[in-house]
């Protein structure tokens, strides 16, 4: 059996072929590894692909013990720092069971240079979406994860070329892109720039009526962005806002877009672990260390 765990923005989410479960993150921080037993016995794990925060430091596949600083550059930044992330990562190490991290998009992975403007381009769990979505639609695809933040990744001829990051352009329902007020709000003193990121989202500044079609709109303008890359490649949408959104990005497309539910990253995940611990080299372009 093979697990993939999604260190989501507000949950961890568990996947395995026979189960799955969902903890928030507070929930994790009581995290013990007997909990995996919900999918399975222990003894019958054959390996986990792990998720950690943006996953930043590092940007191969690589075994869990072999990675500094649970592979992030500092626990500081955009986003917020709960603890039960930290709380998994370190239960599985501790475990002796198999397992690998998953890296984030960085400027050290294997993307089209010109994405590399910016330093971060996705977080561990979106590879699980896309190698998800590249599984069911084939080899060209861009993918755009909706939820607290919106996160779109383009992967042509089964490989990644680059994604676009929250706090880069598409805002979710409660984190997004550092707009001139919030700049002003931050030279004043009155917030600290993470705490702009943290409430830029449509929730914190759109009325209820229009959020989703704000939030489809932006997504929309992300999945056509990358679509210049890759005009022919097929279009999903993942996460939890993901259903309700898909009909309004159909129409601002005008192309069909397949809609995954918010599991899509950790089902991704565990297919990943059975194809790394049954030898694989690379996946979707990212190397494997042994």
């Amino acid at each position: 059996m093979f697990i993939g765990i999604d260190h989501g923005t507000s949950a961890m989410r568990f996947a395995g072929e026979t189960g799955s479960f969902r903890m928030t993150r507070e929930e994790a921080r009581s995290f013990v590894i007997g909990d995996l037993g919900r999918i399975c016995p222990l003894d019958e794990i054959e390996g986990i692909a792990v998720c950690y925060s943006m996953g930043d430091n590092f940007s191969t596949i690589r075994p869990l013990s072999r990675v500094r600083n649970r592979g992030v550059v500092s626990r500081e930044g955009a986003g917020e720092h709960i603890g039960g992330g930290t709380r998994v990562f370190d239960e599985v190490l501790a475990s002796g069971l198999p397992a690998i991290a998953i890296p984030g998009i960085n400027r050290g992975s294997p993307t089209d240079p010109r994405f590399k403007a910016y330093s971060h381009q996705a977080s561990p769990e979106k590879i699980g979406v896309a190698y998800e979505a590249v599984r069911e639609l084939g080899d060209d695809v861009v993918v755009s994860d909706i939820s607290s933040n919106t996160v779109s990744l383009l992967v042509k001829k089964g490989k990644l070329i680059g994604a676009i990051d929250a706090c880069v352009f598409a805002p979710g329902m409660e984190h997004g892109a550092i707009d001139v007020d919030a700049i002003r709000q931050i030279d004043w003193s009155e917030i600290t720039a993470n705490e702009a990121f943290m409430h830029a989202g449509l929730r914190h500044h759109m009325p209820p009526g229009e959020r989703a079609r704000t939030l489809a709109m932006f997504a929309a303008m992300e999945c056509a962005g990358l679509l210049l890359l890759s005009p022919g490649a097929k279009v999903a949408l993942a996460g939890s806002c993901a259903g309700r959104v898909s009909d309004e990005v159909e129409r601002l497309l005008s192309r069909e877009v397949r809609v995954f539910d918010e599991w899509c990253g950790a089902r991704g995940l565990a297919r990943i672990a059975r194809e790394v611990f049954s030898g694989a080299t690379e996946i979707l372009g990212i190397g494997v260390e042994d």
